[in-house]
């Protein structure tokens, strides 16, 4: 145990020493609890790395990357001797920080500080939910725990103290989060910072406290975790540990984010009596974990397999309905469920929302998610009641006011294969946009959905009203921003976003009604732009998207009628989309020879003068009062956007 310790540690070091950066700190003083943790309790393999039914290790503290991949390392999976000499260098598999998809073993991308525990949190919320919803008096097919480390930095951060919260509130009993407590953060020591009683703060939000007094006493780690796995509550094991633990500089910040050097590493491994170079480990390390972690895995896995069989058997339609979620499946004839609204339609887009987000969950189980103590103004709901401790087979999360949380969570959710949803407006995605940009990072298919879209949300003012919102989702990379303009392009928008695998979905939706005016097939609207009304001979072309699609075919027909002007009408719902089209359907959509275009949006106009000459779009906040007088103040009229057009 010592030598696999150790083992853990000097490598850690050989990394971080040959990258000349990285973070030893926590390589050093918590490398005997993931130890531990890893020998001992988690219930996985990497034979099978990604057996649906393992537990999760999440590395919250991901800027502890080094400590992770060493233990990924001598467990077995595919990370080698290379990769780690490799560590933090261009094109590696062992990044500064983990990154989901990028190397075998690693949950989730953490780094941003707070992240890994919500995620943890969503993982804990579909693993409860599924546990419930498929396991049998006779068969327990879905058991297993989630598992986070974390450090002092994790808990000042707003996302992370919001999802504990809601976890403890619904008491996620399979959810464990390990606290290396070694009271030092990068600019000194805690106490300079925080004064809280993590005891009482854990405590206060339904939590079971655990205390360990030194993380080198890896019993106690090992009974603290047992304790942890028999409540009802979600449990947080507070391990006091020492940062850079037999450095120097041991106990204090240096440690934390610099390489300690080969010299004193050399002199350190003379002292734990490490007699091996560096990236030399003993073979030791390696018997001790596939005689610990893979052999007990490798049987776990092997015993899932045969319930898995019996299950088959005894359970066919539950059995069926899990593996489409273990797979990814789940195929739905969205043509046959959403039949198309009628022309003249007149309905927020929101509450097309509301009304297909409903039917869709029905036909797909695996849809689960809700708002942020909005869903009554987003209309954006799960099936089957809520969530809670005496109702896990809810589908609706009821998560307060705690968007940080409910993006968190959403990416956990997705991660553990459900297809997960969130809502709230669109101006508070700002308190999501850390965890947007992960999922967009991590390549998974979240779903983000917000109202209240614009100026035109009125009497809450400028407070509430978005302006430059759409302009950072449709600049953030690997992300699709759509917006729908009425109840057809919703249906078409919820759709796209649910055939998605590797990239995340923004739809942005009104508070205000829409008139459906102009009907459009799927094929047609995921192009992210298609002709919404055209005319023989035009001589220019209105682009809009959202809510204004209704004003630009307004203008369109004043145009035509007050002064003779034909123009075409182009609906752009998604300008990442477009992006991705060939240059024919690009054509076919603005011809190059039409050069005099202007488009319509009640939001910041930057991102649209890649496609026109001139944009009617907002360059200052909202103003406060009925929602369609702000509109016409700020110039969204059809007689004040033809003027606009004439003008150009």
């Amino acid at each position: 145990m010592k030598t696999s310790i150790n083992a853990i540690r000097f490598l850690g070091l050989d990394m971080v020493n040959k990258a000349q950066s990285g973070h030893p700190g926590i390589v050093l003083g918590a490398a005997p609890v993931v130890y531990k943790l890893f020998t001992k309790h988690m219930k996985a393999t990497s034979n099978a790395s990604k057996w649906f039914d393992r537990d999760r290790f999440v590395l919250s503290a991901g800027h502890g990357s080094a400590l992770l991949y060493s233990t990924l390392h001598f467990a077995g999976y595919d990370i080698d001797m290379d990769d780690l000499k490799s560590f933090r260098q261009l094109g590696s598999i062992t990044p500064g920080h983990p990154e989901y998809g990028e190397t075998d073993g690693v949950e989730a991308t953490t780094g941003p500080l707070g992240q890994g525990i919500g995620m943890s949190v969503g993982m804990a919320i579909a693993e409860a939910h599924l546990r419930a919803r498929f396991n049998k008096d006779d068969l327990n097919v879905i058991d297993h725990y989630t598992y986070a480390l974390c450090g002092d930095g994790d808990l000042q951060e707003g996302v992370a103290l919001e999802s504990m919260s809601l976890a403890g509130h619904l008491g996620l009993e399979r959810l464990v989060v390990l606290f290396d407590s070694n009271d030092v953060q990068l600019d000194g020591p805690t106490e300079e910072v925080t004064s809280d009683d993590i005891r009482k703060k854990v405590e206060s939000m339904n939590w079971d406290y655990h205390y360990v007094d030194d993380a080198n006493d890896t019993e106690a780690v090992s009974q603290a975790i047992e304790k942890a796995k028999k409540t009802d509550k979600p449990s947080f094991i507070e391990i006091k540990s020492v940062i850079g633990f037999g450095s120097q500089k041991a106990g204090t910040s240096a440690t934390h984010g610099a390489p300690i050097g080969e010299e004193e590493t050399d002199s350190m491994r003379r002292a734990f009596d490490f007699n091996h170079g560096p990236f030399d480990p003993p073979k030791e390390a390696y018997q001790d974990f596939k005689d610990t972690f893979i052999k007990r895995g490798d049987k776990a896995y092997a015993d899932w397999q045969k319930t898995m069989e019996t299950y088959k058997k005894r359970y066919p339609e539950a059995y069926e309905e899990l593996t489409d979620i273990i797979e990814g499946r789940g195929e739905v004839d969205f043509d046959k469920l959403l039949a198309p609204a009628e022309i003249g339609t007149v309905e927020a887009t929101r509450a097309s929302m509301g009304g297909v987000l409903g039917e869709v969950s029905s036909a797909i189980p695996a849809m689960i998610g809700g708002s942020a103590d909005l869903s009554g103004s987003t209309k954006v709901k799960g099936n089957d009641g809520n969530f809670t401790k005496e109702n896990r087979l809810g589908r609706n999360i009821n998560y307060g006011v705690r968007e940080h949380a409910m993006a968190a969570i959403t990416n956990g959710l997705v991660l553990h294969g459900m297809k997960a949803f969130s809502g709230g407006f669109l101006i508070f995605s700002d308190y999501m946009k850390p965890s947007i940009r992960l999922a967009a990072l991590m390549n998974i298919p979240s779903t983000f959905i917000f109202t209240h879209d614009s100026v035109a949300v009125g009497e809450d003012g400028p407070t509430h009203e978005p302006i430059e919102q759409l302009s950072v989702y449709r600049a953030t990379p690997n992300t699709d921003t759509i917006r729908p303009a009425n109840a057809n392009e919703v249906r078409h928008a919820l759709r796209y976003a649910l055939e998605q695998t590797s990239t995340p979905t923004v739809i942005a939706l009104t508070r205000q009604k829409t008139t459906l005016l102009k009907d459009v097939m799927y094929d047609d609207f995921k192009q992210g732009a298609y002709v919404a009304s055209d005319k023989d001979d035009f001589e220019g072309i209105l682009i809009a998207s959202g809510s204004e699609v209704e004003l630009a075919l307004k203008t369109q027909e004043h145009l035509e009628q007050e002064k003779g002007v034909k123009v075409r009408v182009v609906s752009m719902p998604s300008m990442e989309l477009f992006e991705r089209q060939p240059e024919d359907v690009k054509e076919s959509v603005l011809p190059s020879s039409c050069q005099k275009r202007l488009a319509i949006e009640l939001g910041s106009p930057h991102t649209w003068y890649r496609y026109a000459n001139d944009v009617c779009g907002l360059n200052r906040f909202g103003a406060s009062g009925k929602g369609a007088e702000v509109v016409e103040h700020l110039g969204f009229t059809a007689s004040a956007v033809a003027k606009r057009y004439l003008n150009l």
